[in-house]
């Protein structure tokens, strides 16, 4: 795979967003393009213009751990960026005839991991893949993710933001969660550039969202992390959701991803209803997946 398309565009992005009041250097005469120069990126990076200017023509092979570090620096690059560049290094140079990485993205989990989002009684718990596809749940997570787990998302939550309308009143603040969303499967395709699946992904949400497209062409990158969210469930409405992102170390592929209320809250309120919905659902379809949201919340 040539991957120097990805890394010339992702540096020169990167460059484009940096003025030179930003990294301490003098405004200079008129630019013709936003951002730094190349001959100021190799200034605060500590190497030749003709050097840098190779590595953002894609050529990235062969560079050096300490020059990474050098050029993120120069650019400013965020913890996410910065492993984003090194993972671009890494798969630069390599052919669809070597052998894959031992760590492709997985699409279940094992009988233990699923015990134990099972064990999680008072949260919404899920496991993702870096293709955004829910690969397991508890109840929580099931009725939490329930349009997502409906077409036209099928379990993938990029498809559920990107093509289906009501991901639109789920995520009140939903052109953060589209950035989210992007930013991770960015993240992905740099640590696994020969994932296919993913790959007819990004082309079929390129094809069908402009918003997505869009955001595609931005280049950015990153970590979900731990933080607050806001969500408007079919069932239940409003919930205000404390969430924490674990990777698993024997499987860099999957993340465990858990929501919870404040206590005290609405919220927890609210997630206790969904539970007990949850719980209905599961036993009327003999442990099959919720049936339609919508329909279910019109005979709330």
């Amino acid at each position: 795979m040539d991957n120097r398309a990805e890394v010339r565009e992702f540096l020169t992005s990167r460059r484009a967003k940096l003025t030179p009041d930003a990294v301490g250097l003098p405004p200079g005469t008129t630019r013709r393009v936003p951002g730094l120069r190349r001959s100021e990126v190799a200034l605060l990076a500590g190497v030749s213009i003709e050097y840098y200017a190779k590595l953002e023509r894609g050529q990235i092979a062969g560079a050096s751990e300490a020059v990474l570090h050098a050029i993120a620096g120069a650019l400013h690059l965020d913890d996410a960026e910065h492993a984003h560049l090194f993972d671009l290094a890494r798969t630069a140079g390599q052919s669809p005839t070597r052998p894959r990485r031992a760590t492709p993205t997985p699409t279940q989990v094992r009988p233990g991991m699923q015990r134990m989002l099972d064990a999680v009684t008072g949260g919404a718990a899920i496991v993702r893949n870096g293709r955004m596809d829910i690969v397991a749940a508890n109840a929580l997570g099931r009725a939490m993710h329930v349009l997502a787990l409906e077409a036209p998302g099928n379990g993938n939550l990029a498809r559920f933001a990107f093509l289906d309308p009501r991901a639109h009143q789920f995520h009140p603040n939903w052109d953060a969660a589209a950035d989210i969303v992007v930013g991770i499967l960015r993240t992905e395709a740099g640590r696994d550039p020969y994932d296919r699946a993913l790959h007819d992904l990004v082309g079929e949400l390129s094809t069908r969202s402009d918003a997505f497209r869009t955001r595609w062409g931005a280049h950015d990158v990153r970590r979900h992390g731990a933080g607050a969210k806001r969500f408007v469930h079919p069932v239940v409405g409003p919930l205000e959701l404390g969430y924490e992102d674990l990777q698993f170390v024997q499987h860099p592929g999957l993340t465990f991803l858990v929501y919870v209320a404040e206590p005290g809250s609405d919220s927890v309120e609210r997630m206790k209803v969904l539970a007990t919905w949850q719980a209905t659902n599961d036993t009327e379809a003999e442990g099959g997946l919720p049936r339609d949201a919508a329909a279910a919340a019109r005979e709330e």
